[in-house]
């Protein structure tokens, strides 16, 4: 009997090692991993770059406290302003935290300025934000939040799409409107680029703040570094990780100025965030998502994905319902049982996650091969053939 707490439904499977897009099982079978950790192990599985970045560090300094200047943390954070709409960047361990962490700094700015009052923030109804308190509550799910009470206040929410219920749900004590770029657990529903546009007008109207909580579609995953950009926008806050740590644990949060000005020390404190073996393996995944043209490799993989599904969907419509997604963050939407589906494709040595809507996931490393690709569409449309 398993000493682990009760917490996953886990599958009979266990791995021994990963190399690439690749993972090899105790069983002896090899699988193609269109799951990468929940969409964390950016860069597949034991990358030699990464590998010799952690090493390197590890032989020199592996922890210390974030009351010491620590220059790994100062070279990534330099990296993400340059490269991004922040400002600042404030060092967490995983997305869970880099959202708590918004919600504080939305909060603490109205503070700083006098009106403490402002500090409800607007979310999506059944989105995710994670699995603390009150990223639960922010997301507003039944099955995330059930026996968690009393339910944790300050937070208002909208249906997705629904621009009326959003305008109607902000009062005068809104501080923040936060969404997640594209819903990953929401079942890959993209915001439209007009959306977003229009969300920053609204917040500038309304003059509150918007977070876009990028923990999933983030850092390349949707064929640029951020999934907003391609509505040419600017957020004031941006909760990040999954993908900058390629596997280590690695938050994130990203502000402006103006969210910074209400900042000062004691505030908020990480005892690991930010650590210098973390920032080696941050620092590192930068090294190459930074290389030229590898994110156009991304967009460019991602939309050969999306067209080869839809081609599989125009021959199966009873089973796959739609194809959504954007870059390599994908999710076939079926008319058919998920959980069933996703073991058959289990069964065919082709790993991938579920989400809400009936949706399977297909999350492959950003370098993922296009041979690799080619053949996880093989073994999809094999499945779709034989489904019964």
């Amino acid at each position: 009997m398993s000493a682990i707490l009760n917490t996953y439904n886990r599958k009979k499977i266990s791995f021994t090692k990963g190399k690439g897009s690749y993972l090899y099982a105790s069983n002896g079978k090899k699988y193609l991993d269109f799951c990468a950790g929940i969409a964390v192990c950016s860069l597949g599985h034991a990358n030699d770059y990464l590998i010799r970045s952690i090493n390197k560090q590890s032989k020199k300094l592996w922890h210390v406290s974030n009351v010491f200047t620590i220059p790994e943390q100062e070279k990534l954070a330099k990296r993400l302003t340059q490269k991004t709409f922040a400002d600042y960047v404030s060092f967490q361990n995983s997305g869970a935290e880099a959202t708590e962490a918004a919600i504080k700094f939305a909060r603490r700015y109205f503070y700083s300025k006098g009106q403490p009052r402002k500090n409800r923030v607007l979310c999506i109804n059944n989105s995710f934000h994670g699995r603390t308190i009150a990223a639960i509550f922010a997301s507003n799910s039944k099955k995330a939040t059930e026996g968690f009470g009393p339910k944790v206040d300050g937070f208002d929410h909208f249906n997705f799409g629904d621009h009326k219920s959003l305008e109607k749900a902000i009062t005068k004590r809104t501080a923040a409107i936060m969404v997640e770029t594209i819903l990953g657990e929401g079942g890959i529903k993209v915001i439209p680029d007009v959306c977003l546009k229009g969300l920053r007008t609204l917040c500038n109207k309304k003059k509150i703040l918007l977070i876009l909580d990028e923990v999933q579609c983030g850092v390349g995953r949707s064929g640029k570094f951020f999934a907003f950009e391609d509505a040419k926008i600017k957020p004031d806050i941006v909760p990040i990780a999954k993908g900058i740590g390629g596997g280590f644990p690695i938050g994130a949060v990203l502000v402006n100025k103006k969210v910074a000005s209400g900042i000062k020390p004691g505030v908020h404190g990480s005892t690991f965030g930010g650590n210098p073996l973390a920032m080696s393996a941050g620092n590192a995944v930068m090294d190459i998502m930074f290389k030229k043209g590898f994110l156009k490799n991304v967009s460019k993989n991602g939309k050969y994905f999306i067209y080869q599904l839809n081609k599989i969907k125009k021959k199966y419509p009873r089973i796959i319902k739609e194809v959504r997604g954007k870059g390599l963050l994908i999710g076939l939407c079926l008319h058919v049982n998920q959980a069933k589906f996703i073991q058959k494709l289990l069964d065919n040595n082709l790993l991938t996650v579920r989400a809400a809507e009936n949706v399977v996931r297909l999350l492959p490393p950003l370098n993922v091969k296009r041979n690799e690709i080619n053949l996880g569409l093989k073994i999809i449309e094999k499945v779709c053939i034989k489904f019964k």
